[in-house]
């Protein structure tokens, strides 16, 4: 049976500003997105029978609720224009991002569905028709298309590649609790203050520049209720990271470190139990697009 195999790799949010809401009641965003080498796997596969996901982890919904199961439904509803139930594919996720967490997992995984069912399916569709799909099922799904250092717009969906940050290690502090997108973004709305423009900071030689006055607008609002996320912040800067933010809504708080070693070593040293604590490092777009089309040229049969 013919399948797919991709990885799914993280992203965090470097810099995240709202503008303002929409008129569709989404918020006006700009935003730097960055990939990292962890990745969830996702094998896509052709075979007899009712259209299903499997999952290595319970807590992971394997029915409509889950992104990919969305994805699959939409993709074979574009092209195809029927509504009937899909049929003849089984997904297999492999999942290594932690859910509601601000890294992107499941929007990467429905990013990755795309490619791997266009392949299948013999679709031969461009990259500007997947992303528009793509933003149907939701504002990060895009950026997964491209990878690397990106500036995201309107929604967040609107992708612009920057020139890629240098190879940096990060370590991903996750506490023992989950941040709803939903919530993040209300508790904003609720908030009467507003960030600040932060000072600008010293940057390591060869950072861009833009990284002296990275900000998250959404990490205030979320400490009001999640106080543990400004500790964890402030215990990678005592650790020695150049810079730590939560990413996205949260609950991921990640930190900047040029060496391997500092990395590796705030990992273990901040480590709680319940928690998830890892080291790892930024991805260049070239690399991600390498690795990407690898799983698209080898088939599994």
């Amino acid at each position: 049976m013919p399948s797919v195999s991709l990885p799914a790799f993280a992203k965090i949010n470097l810099d995240l500003r709202i503008l303002g809401t929409r008129p569709d009641g989404y918020h006006d965003l700009r935003t730097i997105f960055q990939s990292l080498a962890l990745f969830d796997q996702v094998t896509v596969t052709r075979r007899r029978g009712p259209f299903e996901i499997i999952c290595d982890q319970e807590d992971i919904p394997t029915n409509r609720r889950n992104l990919v199961w969305q994805a699959a439904s939409l993709l074979h509803r574009v092209s195809t224009g029927k509504t009937s139930a899909l049929q003849g594919i089984s997904i297999d996720l492999r999942k290594r991002i932690p859910s509601e967490a601000g890294l992107g997992g499941g929007s990467a995984d429905a990013a990755m569905t795309l490619l791997a069912l266009n392949q299948l399916w013999k679709l031969d569709l461009d990259l500007a028709t997947l992303t528009r799909i793509g933003a149907r099922l939701g504002a990060d799904v895009p950026y997964f298309l491209v990878g690397g250092t990106s500036l995201g717009l309107g929604r967040g969906d609107d992708i612009y590649p920057l020139a890629d940050l240098p190879t940096v290690h990060v370590v991903i502090l996750r506490p023992g609790f989950g941040v709803s997108t939903a919530d993040a973004y209300q508790w904003f709305d609720e908030e009467t203050r507003r960030t600040r423009e932060p000072a600008p900071r010293q940057c390591p030689a060869g950072w861009p520049r833009w990284v002296a006055t990275l900000r998250n607008d959404l990490e205030a609002p979320v400490v009001r209720h999640h106080p543990a996320i400004a500790r964890i912040r402030q215990s990678l800067l005592d650790a020695g990271a150049n810079f730590a933010a939560m990413s996205g809504s949260g609950s991921a708080v990640f930190g900047l470190f040029e060496r391997a070693e500092a990395a590796r070593r705030a990992a273990n040293d901040l480590a709680r139990p319940g928690w998830l604590s890892l080291h790892t490092r930024t991805m260049a777009r070239r690399e991600y697009a390498r690795r990407v089309a690898a799983g698209l040229k080898t088939r599994i049969r």
